[in-house]
């Protein structure tokens, strides 16, 4: 009987392999791709960005107005983020099963968060940006959305793993909803909450950049602008002052992430 129950998962796997490959290569036929022409390009494109990304005196003076727009971007993905949050945890208390008050709430919490975390942020923004115009509230808007979403699932899941027992022993003593969720779920869910909103604010400050080159703000117009008129120079600058930025922030969300929890 193993060895039938064996037999029958190899021919499963060597079935999904081949399924694999030939939509691998339809793939590859649709789009017109050839592996072999991308391999000898690659050495002439590590060629032009080592020739032509490269900081200058003359891009190193561009400097305070690219802190300035990466500044801008970073507050505005801490925003994004934080308000986001608030809505998210409300969200996630009616949706965790430990939490629901009845289920139409939570189906309801459920549905909102899967809708806004599958429709990616850049499609929110390009959505947005239909009603908004080109500003920064469209930038913000787009990435509220995609956060609430997300973080509503990390937080559904996040509460649903607090103890039951603790919430058992409260509600045998009496105590109100409110008193139960303040004192027994969210201690519990705390540092996994606070971890998913740091994780999130590195992820919007990797988004908000594209996502201000669709609505004209933040670092994302800087580099677009630089780019469109082919100064290679303060693209570089630009790019090098986003992978310091998003370095330091990780490295803060590790060290906050290794004391809170």
């Amino acid at each position: 009987m193993n060895e039938k129950v064996m037999q029958k998962r190899k021919w499963q796997a060597t079935l999904f392999f081949i399924l694999i490959i030939a939509v691998t290569y339809l793939s590859a036929f649709i789009t017109n791709f050839n592996l072999m022409e991308g391999l000898t390009a690659f050495p002439q494109a590590i060629g032009w960005i080592f020739a032509n990304l490269l900081i200058t005196q003359e891009s190193l003076e561009k400097l305070p107005t690219i802190l300035e727009k990466l500044t801008e971007t970073i507050f505005m993905s801490i925003a994004a983020t934080t308000t986001a949050a608030v809505v998210s945890l409300f969200l996630g208390i009616m949706g965790s099963k430990t939490t629901s008050i009845n289920g139409v709430l939570s189906v309801a919490a459920r549905f909102i968060a899967s809708v806004s975390r599958n429709i990616p942020v850049v499609a929110w923004a390009l959505i947005l940006l239909l009603s908004f115009g080109q500003n920064s509230v469209t930038g913000y808007l787009a990435l509220f959305v995609g956060t609430v979403g997300f973080l509503t699932r990390a937080f559904i899941e996040s509460i649903d793993e607090a103890s039951h027992s603790s919430v058992e022993a409260l509600t045998a003593t009496g105590a109100t909803y409110v008193h139960i969720v303040n004192k027994a779920v969210i201690p519990q869910s705390l540092p996994q909450i606070i971890s998913w909103i740091l994780f999130m604010i590195e992820t919007n400050i990797r988004s908000a950049t594209l996502v201000g080159i669709l609505t004209g703000t933040g670092i994302g117009y800087t580099f677009d602008m630089y780019y469109k008129s082919m100064n290679y120079n303060a693209v570089a600058l630009v790019t090098f002052s986003i992978v310091i930025a998003v370095i330091v922030i990780e490295l803060l969300s590790n060290y906050i992430r290794k004391v809170i929890l």
